[in-house]
């Protein structure tokens, strides 16, 4: 299908096929953009984005087979100046930092693709970037922060799935004086006061997912 040259040539990626067909039914109103082709997980945009070499990506961050992040990172190695714009569910400034760390030009939470997606897709064609503002506010706020570790992640992540520090210990083969430890350092970093506070933050800044 050929298009004309002045279209923004989209490939949509989403596992989801209604939130697919929905950005389509919003583009389809615009004149000088398209849809060139859509992939249902990440192995699949890389490989879509490779054949048809869209002007801009629209790339979702939680997918089976390989998330949005890996995805990006393999497009980028192939066309290093890609240009993707990312939408997710996720409002937290860690995964907003991440995709930009990763080449995204462009980080859009999908509640707002109906009223921000267009003028979105013309900003990050144009050579510009796209954050949301209160995001962009968390990102600058937390910008000296020290990151948890993956391990630490971990912690987080079994303690916000009910397990104590001792279940914690021998679910990852240390000992609950370790876990005590990491927790310390989850606290600090986090400016938490409890663990359950530490949960909250997490989830709220984007670092767990459950």
């Amino acid at each position: 299908m050929t298009t004309p040259a002045s279209q923004v040539r989209l490939l949509i990626v989403d596992d989801h096929p209604l939130m697919r067909e929905g950005i389509a039914a919003v583009v389809q109103h615009q004149s000088d953009m398209c849809v060139v082709g859509e992939a249902a997980n990440g192995a699949e945009a890389v490989e879509r984005h490779a054949e048809l070499q869209p002007d801009v990506t629209l790339m979702d961050l939680q997918m089976p087979r390989m998330d949005g992040l890996q995805a990006m990172q393999r497009i980028r190695q192939r066309t290093p100046h890609a240009r993707m714009l990312v939408l997710t569910t996720y409002r937290g400034d860690i995964q907003a930092w991440r995709a930009l760390k990763e080449g995204a030009t462009g980080y859009l939470v999908k509640t707002t693709v109906r009223t921000s997606l267009v003028d979105a897709i013309r900003m990050v064609h144009g050579g510009g970037r796209w954050v949301p503002s209160d995001i962009a506010v968390e990102i600058a706020r937390h910008a000296g922060d020290e990151m948890l570790t993956d391990r630490e992640v971990e912690v987080v992540r079994y303690i916000a799935l009910g397990h104590s520090n001792r279940e914690v210990g021998a679910l990852l083969s240390v000992t609950e004086d370790t876990i005590k430890a990491r927790m310390k350092s989850i606290l600090l970093k986090l400016n938490a006061r409890d663990r359950t506070h530490a949960v909250t933050i997490a989830l709220q800044r984007g670092l767990l997912q459950l």
